[in-house]
Protein backbone atom coordinates (compact mmCIF):
# COMPACT_ATOMS: atom_id res chain seq x y z
CA UNK A 1 0.00 0.00 0.00
CA UNK A 2 1.31 3.40 -0.96
CA UNK A 3 1.30 6.35 1.29
CA UNK A 4 -1.38 7.90 -0.43
CA UNK A 5 -3.61 5.40 -0.17
CA UNK A 6 -3.21 4.90 3.83
CA UNK A 7 -3.95 8.37 3.98
CA UNK A 8 -7.32 8.88 2.08
CA UNK A 9 -8.55 5.85 4.27
CA UNK A 10 -7.93 8.48 7.08
CA UNK A 11 -9.85 11.10 6.07
CA UNK A 12 -8.90 14.71 5.56
CA UNK A 13 -6.46 16.43 6.76
CA UNK A 14 -6.21 18.81 9.85
CA UNK A 15 -6.03 21.54 7.35
CA UNK A 16 -9.26 20.16 5.76
CA UNK A 17 -11.13 19.57 8.71
CA UNK A 18 -10.56 23.13 10.01
CA UNK A 19 -11.70 24.50 7.15
CA UNK A 20 -14.61 22.95 7.19
CA UNK A 21 -15.49 23.46 11.08
CA UNK A 22 -15.42 27.09 10.44
CA UNK A 23 -17.83 26.89 7.22
CA UNK A 24 -20.09 24.44 9.38
CA UNK A 25 -20.00 26.98 12.30
CA UNK A 26 -21.56 29.42 10.19
CA UNK A 27 -24.06 27.00 8.64
CA UNK A 28 -24.91 26.03 11.97
CA UNK A 29 -25.44 29.50 13.53
CA UNK A 30 -28.55 30.09 10.63
CA UNK A 31 -29.67 26.88 10.85
CA UNK A 32 -32.94 27.78 12.64
CA UNK A 33 -33.63 31.16 10.28
CA UNK A 34 -33.06 28.76 7.13
CA UNK A 35 -35.58 26.09 8.68
CA UNK A 36 -38.37 28.81 9.06
CA UNK A 37 -37.65 30.30 5.49
CA UNK A 38 -37.74 27.48 3.43
CA UNK A 39 -39.33 24.41 5.36
CA UNK A 40 -42.70 23.28 4.60
CA UNK A 41 -43.69 24.67 7.82
CA UNK A 42 -47.28 25.48 8.74
CA UNK A 43 -47.76 28.98 8.76
CA UNK A 44 -48.01 31.02 11.90
CA UNK A 45 -49.64 34.49 13.18
CA UNK A 46 -46.76 36.72 13.11
CA UNK A 47 -44.89 37.81 17.08
CA UNK A 48 -47.74 35.34 18.51
CA UNK A 49 -44.53 33.84 20.71
CA UNK A 50 -44.05 37.50 21.88
CA UNK A 51 -47.80 37.15 23.73
CA UNK A 52 -47.62 36.46 27.52
CA UNK A 53 -50.88 35.42 27.44
CA UNK A 54 -50.53 31.14 26.90
CA UNK A 55 -54.36 30.55 26.10
CA UNK A 56 -53.79 32.74 23.35
CA UNK A 57 -50.40 31.60 22.17
CA UNK A 58 -52.23 27.76 22.49
CA UNK A 59 -55.21 29.14 20.50
CA UNK A 60 -53.45 30.63 17.30
CA UNK A 61 -51.14 27.68 16.93
CA UNK A 62 -54.27 25.75 16.98
CA UNK A 63 -56.33 27.86 14.30
CA UNK A 64 -53.01 27.93 12.23
CA UNK A 65 -52.36 24.06 11.99
CA UNK A 66 -55.68 23.39 12.09
CA UNK A 67 -56.23 25.43 8.59
CA UNK A 68 -52.88 25.28 7.19
CA UNK A 69 -51.90 22.87 4.40
CA UNK A 70 -48.21 23.40 5.12
CA UNK A 71 -48.03 20.62 7.47
CA UNK A 72 -46.41 17.07 7.86
CA UNK A 73 -48.12 15.59 10.96
CA UNK A 74 -51.62 15.88 12.51
CA UNK A 75 -52.71 19.30 13.48
CA UNK A 76 -51.83 18.91 17.00
CA UNK A 77 -48.32 17.75 16.27
CA UNK A 78 -47.33 20.49 13.77
CA UNK A 79 -48.54 22.93 16.71
CA UNK A 80 -46.68 21.65 19.32
CA UNK A 81 -43.51 20.74 17.13
CA UNK A 82 -43.69 24.59 16.28
CA UNK A 83 -43.79 25.59 19.82
CA UNK A 84 -41.35 23.32 20.92
CA UNK A 85 -39.07 24.98 17.52
CA UNK A 86 -39.68 28.55 19.45
CA UNK A 87 -38.61 27.01 22.78
CA UNK A 88 -35.47 25.46 21.49
CA UNK A 89 -34.17 27.95 19.20
CA UNK A 90 -34.34 30.69 22.14
CA UNK A 91 -32.07 28.02 24.11
CA UNK A 92 -30.64 29.89 27.35
CA UNK A 93 -31.81 33.43 26.12
CA UNK A 94 -35.13 32.56 26.49
CA UNK A 95 -36.40 34.21 30.27
CA UNK A 96 -38.16 32.10 32.99
CA UNK A 97 -41.48 34.05 32.53
CA UNK A 98 -41.52 33.49 28.98
CA UNK A 99 -40.47 29.84 29.76
CA UNK A 100 -43.11 29.37 31.77
CA UNK A 101 -45.70 31.04 29.56
CA UNK A 102 -44.54 28.83 27.10
CA UNK A 103 -44.53 25.82 29.02
CA UNK A 104 -48.30 26.91 30.28
CA UNK A 105 -49.22 27.38 26.44
CA UNK A 106 -48.12 23.46 25.84
CA UNK A 107 -51.08 22.36 28.57
CA UNK A 108 -53.35 24.48 26.77
CA UNK A 109 -52.66 23.12 23.56
CA UNK A 110 -52.96 19.44 25.11
CA UNK A 111 -56.06 20.53 26.56
CA UNK A 112 -57.27 22.04 22.87
CA UNK A 113 -56.81 19.26 20.88
CA UNK A 114 -58.45 17.10 23.68
CA UNK A 115 -55.25 15.62 25.47
CA UNK A 116 -54.20 14.89 28.61
CA UNK A 117 -52.43 17.82 30.19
Amino acid sequence: MTATTTQSHRGPSAHHRRRNSSNRAAATNRWSHGVTERSDAMDIERDIFRSGNAGEIAASLKRSSTHSRRRKGTPFQSAMSMLNFYVNRAGRNLPKERRDTLQRAKRQLRIAFGRKP
